[in-house]
């Protein structure tokens, strides 16, 4: 067997310790999680139990826990189909030039560079200023656009730029409208371009807080009830939530790869079909 040279085993070391203060830290609050009823917030452990975890759906004065992780999901809901409808509005229509494209284009990625509390302030001042009522679904809803719209929009950007128009033409040749081309040609074929904007626009809004802390109003998001917890919690609970909510974020995530896993097979058997001339 060939000898590794020691550059290797360098960069290995390297990488694991990334991966190690990568997610060391979840690590940390899973294990602390699981102390027992008299645990505190740091080593050595005081027992083990699930006491933390049970405490989480019994009523206690630690906050809104449940209505704060009801107001986060339906609003990762509602950003994350208004992310996916607008990129692939927008990457339909910058395949063609138009008069003032780059400055839209420049003005919709901007948000990424500005500070994102600045871009909370900002909008809570805007609707103040229209007396407008600041609230998670409305103010908190538009702030999270400004984060979660130009990724998605970047992405639908790379997808058309390597699209085969061919298939568009071979369609319109078939007589289909420009609806119906859409419809049946080009969304089937950029899917799982879809399905990793969704993604992109509901963990990103799940899990946003500083563009959400001056537009959520009255009503706190998960986030902000968390940050709220930790000046007032002092025991392991705040840990077991954090455990719930990242088992929670890669549900989601191994719910989006097996969709798209799912897809891919049945677009390979469809195709294994057509090549056989069923």
């Amino acid at each position: 067997m060939e000898k590794r040279p020691r550059s290797f085993y360098v960069l290995a070391a390297f990488f694991g310790l990334f991966v190690l203060f990568l997610y060391g830290p979840i690590l940390t609050i899973g294990v602390l999680s699981f102390q027992g009823p008299r645990g505190g917030l740091t080593f050595p452990m005081n027992g083990v139990s699930t006491h933390w975890f049970r405490d989480l759906f019994q009523e206690q004065a630690v906050g809104d826990i449940w209505g704060a992780f009801r107001r986060s999901f339906g609003l990762g809901l509602m950003v994350m189909v208004t992310t996916v409808v607008v990129s692939v509005m927008a990457g339909l229509a910058f395949r063609k030039r138009f008069v003032g494209s780059a400055l839209v284009f420049y003005a919709a990625i901007t948000s990424l560079v500005i500070p994102s509390i600045l871009i909370s302030l900002g909008v809570g001042l805007i609707f103040n200023q229209l007396g407008l009522k600041v609230h998670w679904a409305t103010s908190g809803f538009g702030s999270q656009l400004t984060w979660t719209l130009p990724f998605g929009l970047l992405i639908m950007f790379a997808v058309f730029n390597r699209f085969d128009q061919s298939y568009e033409e071979a369609a319109r040749d078939q007589g289909a409208s420009a609806w119906q081309t859409i419809r049946f040609v080009v969304l089937p074929i950029i899917a799982p371009s879809l399905i990793g904007v969704a993604l992109f626009g509901f963990t990103l809004s799940y899990d946003e807080f500083a563009r959400t802390l001056l537009t959520a109003g009255s009503y706190n998001t998960l986030p902000l009830e968390i940050f709220g917890m930790t000046t007032n919690v002092t025991t392991p609970v705040i840990y077991a939530l954090g455990t719930l909510t990242t088992v929670f974020s890669f549900a989601i995530i191994g719910l989006f790869l097996l969709t798209v896993w799912v897809m891919g097979k049945r677009r390979a058997r469809l195709g294994s079909d057509a090549g056989k001339g069923v």
